[in-house]
């Protein structure tokens, strides 16, 4: 399986248009995109606005392109374990794991799905859309290499992938505050781990 970069890339490694969406990627995770000005972007990535404005537009297509970079990085990780290079069921185990790994060493991509997607504000060809989409070439893909059950239909093997890839990065932050409030019954070293799993 190709290896994912433990680290983001170095600032002064980006060009000015990747570096003003990396700031915004990071303020929209951390504020929400409605709390954060241009100006405010433009000050974390070091540009004016006017640049912002020359490679954007507006701060709606910079949020566009935020959006379009983590679909990206969910589509890069799922193809570093290609069809074929593992027996059957593994790929899709490993698949799940790549995700895993890449929103492990992106916080910021956690924070922002975990934002744009249990907001509630939900429209079509949002975040969960373009997720939604990606998942569901993954189910078409696995078919047609014969290691996906044409048993369920696509829509409920795209709800079990998404689920599974996604679920417990969600509510593991809900399960480590609740330990937290018992941290003098719990054992530190065996920390609680949440398993989520989908039954149809």
């Amino acid at each position: 399986m190709a290896r994912l970069p433990t680290t983001p890339p170095r600032d002064d490694d980006l060009t000015g248009k990747a570096r003003i969406r990396n700031a915004a990627l990071g303020l929209f995770a951390e504020h929400g995109a409605d709390a954060v000005s241009l100006r405010t972007v433009a000050a974390a990535a070091g540009v004016t606005v006017g640049l912002i404005v020359h490679h954007y537009g507006t701060k709606e297509a910079l949020r566009e392109s935020v959006e379009m970079a983590i679909v990206e990085r969910f589509a890069e990780a799922i193809a570093s374990v290609p069809i074929g290079s593992q027996p059957g069921g593994e790929v899709v185990a490993a698949r799940d794991q790549a995700v895993a790994d890449m929103l492990r060493v992106n916080p910021a991509v956690l924070d922002y799905l975990r934002r744009a997607i249990l907001d509630g504000g939900a429209q079509r060809r949002d975040l969960l859309s373009r997720l939604t989409e990606l998942s569901a070439q993954q189910v078409h893909d696995l078919r047609t290499a014969g290691l996906a059950s044409t048993k369920h239909t696509v829509g409920e093997q795209v709800v079990t992938i998404m689920v599974r890839q996604l679920g417990r990065l969600f509510l593991q932050p809900l399960v480590d505050r609740i330990s937290d409030e018992f941290a003098e019954d719990l054992d530190a070293s065996a920390r609680v781990q949440l398993v989520v799993d989908v039954k149809r």
